[in-house]
């Protein structure tokens, strides 16, 4: 039996203005949200502040959705991570398939954003997976070893990885609970070789692609699936919520 605690984070993309998030937060805080599940929300930068200011003593943690990886300098339209814990932030993602796809974001450039992150006192939540012609090719192995294979060097302690099949994110389509197991348990094993068997056991892994109510319960009860990078369903409360109780749901008959 996993003694890994469930870890439900919401990643808001650019959603969410001040006035928006701090609605949402409000309600979520009004939820009663099981005490088994750990939960964090990422808003935009803009609406950091003031999403702080709010889950100052509640359980809910707070996250950035990338951080640079120097401290300071001529990094027009960047943040820096001591910039982040300034304002509570304990938690950022780096290497999103947004970023990766969009943003030129690489294998280098995102462990050196995770090593900064770290050292600053940050828990990061590693994105990694494949895109619908790497897996159509035969290669989604090969693409997790790879892009896990930069975290060489980080800290386990302060770091999540989620997975997330590229082709899964925003189509509608999903990787069934056995597709995600196959990956996440790879995953587990490589992570073993770039640590120890110890650290990726204690190490969660997410799984972030189109994470919805109607199929929470079904992927999180695989093995080696630890909760998930929530994408459109943290957006509202009533599906957030629903997929943190489908988590506790599973932590209670685990515990039992």
């Amino acid at each position: 039996m996993s003694t890994r605690r469930f870890l439900i984070a919401g990643n808001w993309k650019m959603n969410h203005g001040v006035a928006d998030a701090t609605a949402l937060v409000e309600r979520l805080l009004q939820q009663d949200l099981p005490s088994a599940v750990d939960v964090v929300v990422c808003p935009p930068f803009v609406s950091l502040p003031a999403t702080a200011m709010l889950l100052t003593g509640s359980r809910i943690g707070l996250g950035a959705q990338n951080v640079h990886s120097e401290t300071q300098g001529a990094f027009t339209g960047e943040v820096a991570a001591p910039m982040l814990a300034e304002l509570g932030v304990e938690w950022v993602i780096i290497g999103h398939s947004e970023r990766r796809a969009m943003f030129g974001e690489s294998d280098a450039t995102a462990a050196a954003r995770a090593r900064r992150a770290q050292e600053e006192g940050l828990t990061v939540i590693f994105c990694l997976g494949e895109t619908l012609a790497e897996r159509e090719a035969e290669q989604t192995l090969d693409v997790i070893r790879r892009q896990a294979s930069v975290l060489a060097g980080l800290d386990p302690a302060r770091l999540v990885v989620a997975y997330e099949p590229v082709w899964a994110i925003g189509t509608g389509i999903t990787a069934t609970p056995e597709q995600a197991q196959e990956a996440h348990r790879f995953l587990r094993t490589e992570l073993a070789g770039l640590f120890d068997d110890n650290a990726a056991g204690a190490l969660r892994i997410l799984y972030g692609g189109s994470l919805k109510p109607a199929n929470a319960a079904e992927t999180l009860s695989q093995p080696d699936v630890d909760g998930g990078l929530i994408g459109g369903a943290s957006l509202d409360v009533e599906p957030f919520s629903a997929i943190i109780r489908a988590a506790a749901v599973l932590a209670a008959g685990e515990s039992s």
